[in-house]
């Protein structure tokens, strides 16, 4: 059914399932071009019921623990106008004429069609119980049931959820993170009885009722009892028990949202769903449905977004041309966290009778259940895991096959078991690694092969795998490490053998105080480059305390600084530098703000807030830096390090001092994060943030540590980025007290120090890590026994911070480097730049080696125009001495001025006759 002429193209919703099939067509090159509208491929209408464009349903529930909804978007203007997408949003459809080929929309419009495929998924089955229609009672399937429910539930205190499935159990987390004291009622004797057995309900309700939820189950709902105004305010049981219930959230299950297709005439299976063939097309040819709306060919409604994507790859097929894929059924292979228990189940979880041997492992002091069901030949027929799901990955992709080592090794503790579960190299190619996607190891390994790819990011931008619920990302990590990817390991060709991490275990373990001594010890030799000094100048900078060093610009350390850090403050692209001093949590007093403006106004500065809460100065000199500082120090600020790789800003809400959602007093607490953390240098730069609610109004999710206030304590947060790869963090922890939120921010920080590699951002080194497992198994749990010893140092850190605009206000050495003219080269610090007035009035850049060799240049970036190449990083590459420039790092021969990056650009190189010829500007 391939369109070899423009044909339109008409899909009767946008949820996740509808927005892939158009991912796929756009994949296939199957949608017609907007410019050409005469050309091939398929012109498509959307009319999608609710008024905001595809979401992640899969993620539905983290709004509630402050994920902004937008992020959850799936769609993109972009991508809608550049394939020429109409998409029409709060229009659904109200009736097909398949005789006709139309679709009429709510709003009257007509819309003919060539092909119309249905994706209008399901909806919320609501018990038909008296009061089920009251104020105080919800579904949970949209953004706009969460956005109803937590503004209702400012006004309750408890709350029951009718299901105890999955759905359900993710409602009763959201009610939990709302505040309110929480029920499950469940009418089958035990909790998610489509995925888990008895024993691993039972492993899982340990779990949830030591959260504090009560848990009800062989027990149905009867009514909801009303109070005096109308509003829910009890629900009875089916065996006469009353709960306390000022909301009733309904979860008991979804039906096909079929009337359009009914209506039509389409066939529908005897329990509701459109009846679809292999195809997904309907009993009219030119008719398809695919997702929750769709009775597939196996007699089965699938209510799993993974299958739903395979069945819009199999429509894509058929509009595409021409259509091989055919779907026959799906693995319903699930892996969730549940109000913080792992659950998974593949293969045939149930699987029974005399064939099937049961392997089992519980622990129940853990709340830890796993089952394994073994064929007669010793294939692997389908699993249960509860409370430790660490072993999902390697798993699943082996169900219908025999496991390529004994069982025990899957579900043992790693202690127990002797060893680890066989890697990904045991898989087969065509083990499917992503349900989600149906991503097979051989296309992951075949990627990874043919783009080069070295990471989890590449691995999810070419393939798409670890992008849905994301259960195979540790799977995704194993098949790159079996790969045998080469990663680079040395830092430079100064140390072409040691990473980032081991270059600071080498200084903290050995005690090493200077580059000098590491280039000796650990070095190829050399000078040194724009890579390794700045990096060894954050390591030794965040060791200082442990090796008594007194301030980054003291000494041989002044030479490793880049740009920023060698003034205190950020270089502008006019060679000018912008002054931040900090602001804790926003919080200013008017002084404070009177002498930020005065100092603005004296040395004729911009000025501007910053999106973390503090005001920035633009346009100052270098030799007009200490001057500011004084000024600003004497008015009760400090620097704000807004130059190095450190803690930037704790952002902050008002909290529960002013607003009247406020759960935690945000402000304090983001004062208090910025106070201790303050000074701390890190691979990357790193920001926080505090919001006192869930409404999050700091962005705390946005940041590298996001703390977002609850009922009951504080929520931890953490690999946020805002950057140029926006990442939502992640959930570390729930409901820490103000004493085990710092310790366990304290561990997180300096374990993130330790291992991290250059400027490796947290997000990035989250994922590496192998995600917030890792972190809980190393943070929390204490696997490496290090937990004592990483709050030990952050404790040292925070007893020796000091300003470092006062310190160096306190140093006459290192306060002549911002004079701005050297007067003579016998000043000159070995590998760091002066610059210096020739006797010709020419402004030259000066730099002498570590064998006395002086150098001058140019002082002026032929890139940008601006006279800083005297503050650029002095090194060699590959035996050459060079300088960066500190604006975008060109490397220049100081022999010979010419860019080794682009040898079309060059220095003037000038004379010094006699050496030494200088003056004082």
């Amino acid at each position: 059914m391939a369109a070899q002429r423009t044909q339109n193209l008409v899909l009767i919703g946008h949820g996740m399932v509808g927005h892939r099939l158009l991912e796929a067509l756009a994949e296939r090159g199957a949608l017609a071009d907007p410019a050409d509208p005469e050309g091939p491929g398929w012109r498509v209408t959307v009319l999608a019921e609710e008024d905001v464009p595809a979401y992640d349903r899969v993620h539905l529930s983290s709004v509630f623990t402050g994920t902004d909804p937008n992020q959850l978007g799936l769609s993109t203007p972009e991508f809608l106008a550049g394939h020429g997408i109409d998409l029409r949003l709060g229009d659904p459809a109200e009736h097909i004429d398949p005789a006709a080929r139309t679709v009429t929309a709510t709003s009257g419009a007509v819309v003919p069609y060539d092909a119309l495929v249905l994706a209008t998924g399901s909806y919320p089955f609501v018990p038909p119980i008296p009061g089920a229609d009251a104020p105080g009672c919800f579904t949970y399937r949209t953004l706009y049931d969460v956005d109803a429910l937590t503004s209702y539930a400012e006004q309750a205190r408890t709350g029951v959820v009718i299901g105890g499935g999955l759905l359900g159990l993710e409602a009763a987390g959201a009610l939990r993170t709302l505040g309110l004291a929480t029920h499950v009622v469940e009418f089958a004797p035990r909790l998610m009885p489509l995925q888990v057995d008895d024993g691993g309900a039972a492993a899982l309700r340990a779990t949830i009722e030591s959260m504090g939820v009560a848990v009800h189950t062989g027990v149905g709902a009867a009514e909801v009892e009303l109070d005096a105004d109308g509003t829910a305010r009890r629900l009875k049981l089916s065996n006469g028990e009353r709960l306390p219930a000022d909301v009733v959230v309904f979860s008991a299950g979804v039906r096909p949202r079929d009337r359009l297709a009914r209506e039509a005439g389409l066939a529908v299976g005897d329990r509701g769903g459109v009846a679809v063939d292999e195809h997904c097309r309907t009993t009219d040819p030119c008719v398809y449905a695919i997702g929750e709306c769709a009775q597939t060919s196996d007699g089965r409604v699938y209510g799993l977004v993974a299958p739903g994507y395979q069945m819009a790859e199999t429509v894509a097929d058929q509009l595409a041309g021409p259509g091989t894929t055919v779907f026959t059924g799906a693995d319903t292979s699930t892996k969730l966290k549940l109000l913080g228990a792992d659950v998974a189940s593949f293969g045939d979880p149930f699987a029974d009778g005399p064939q099937a041997t049961e392997i089992v492992f519980s622990d129940g002091r853990e709340g830890v259940y796993k089952k394994l069901l073994l064929g007669p030949e010793g294939q692997l027929l389908g699993g249960i895991l509860v409370g430790d799901a660490d072993a999902y990955g390697s798993l699943k992709p082996h169900a219908g096959r025999p496991l390529p080592g004994p069982p025990e090794a899957f579900l043992l503790p790693a202690s127990a078991a002797g060893a680890r579960p066989p890697g990904a190299d045991a898989l087969p190619d065509d083990a499917v690694v992503c349900s989600c996607h149906n991503v097979t190891k051989g296309a992951v390994a075949g990627a990874v092969a043919a783009h080069g790819l070295t990471d989890i990011g590449g691995v999810k931008r070419s393939t798409k795998a670890g992008t849905g619920c994301g259960g195979c990302v540790n799977t995704l990590q194993a098949v790159l490490d079996a790969a045998g990817v080469a990663r680079r390991k040395g830092l430079c060709e100064h140390f072409p053998e040691l990473s980032r991490p081991e270059l600071y275990e080498k200084v903290r373990t050995g005690h090493i105080r200077s580059f000098t001594e590491l280039m000796e010890r650990y070095g190829s030799g050399g000078a040194g480059c724009v890579v390794c000094k700045p990096v060894v100048a954050n390591v030794l900078g965040t060791l200082a305390p442990e090796l008594g060093l007194r301030h980054v610009l003291d000494g041989e350390q002044a030479a490793l600084q880049d740009s920023n850090d060698l003034y205190l403050a950020n270089l502008q692209k006019d060679g000018t530098y912008s002054v931040v001093p900090r602001v804790p949590g926003g919080e200013i007093t008017a002084d404070q703000l009177i002498a930020i403006g005065e100092v603005a106004r004296d040395h004729g500065l911009y000025t501007k807030i910053t999106g973390g809460q503090r005001i920035d100065l633009f346009g100052a000199r270098k030799e007009e830096l200490p001057t500011i500082w004084r000024r600003l120090i004497a008015a009760g600020l400090e620097s704000g390090q807004a130059y190095g790789k450190s803690l930037r800003t704790v952002k902050s809400c008002v909290g529960s001092r002013f607003c009247r959602f406020g759960q935690g007093d945000s402000v304090r607490l983001a004062i208090d994060l910025e106070l201790r953390y303050r000074g701390l240098r890190a691979p990357h730069k790193f920001k926080g943030g505090v919001s006192g609610c869930l409404r999050e109004c700091a962005e705390a999710r946005g940041k590298d540590i996001g703390v977002i206030a609850t009922a009951g304590g504080w929520n931890l947060y953490v690999g946020g980025n805002g950057g140029a790869e926006p990442r939502h963090a992640d959930l570390l922890a729930s409901d820490l007290t103000a004493a085990g939120l710092f310790a366990l921010i304290d561990r997180f920080l300096m374990y993130y120090i330790r291992t991290g590699e250059r400027l490796e951002r947290t997000s990035v080194w989250l994922e590496r890590m192998g995600g917030t497992a890792h972190l809980k198994e190393v943070l929390i749990e204490d696997s490496l026994g290090i937990r004592a010893e990483l709050e030990a140092q952050m404790e040292r850190h925070v007893a020796a911070y000091r300003d470092e605009w006062q310190a160096v206000l306190d140093d006459p050495a290192a306060l002549a480097r911002f004079e701005p003219h050297a007067d003579g080269v016998e000043f000159l610090e070995p590998g760091r730049g002066r610059t210096a007035v020739l006797a010709d009035g020419t402004e030259a850049a000066l730099f002498r080696d570590g064998d006395g060799t002086v150098y001058a240049v140019g002082n002026r970036d032929p890139f940008s125009g601006a006279d800083v190449i005297a503050d650029g990083i002095m090194g060699s590459r590959d035996g050459v001495p060079v300088v960066a420039s500190p604006l975008h790092k060109q490397e220049f021969d100081l022999r010979t001025g010419v860019c080794l990056d682009d040898p079309e650009v060059s220095l003037p190189v000038l004379p010094l006759d006699p050496p030494g010829a200088v003056r004082t500007g």
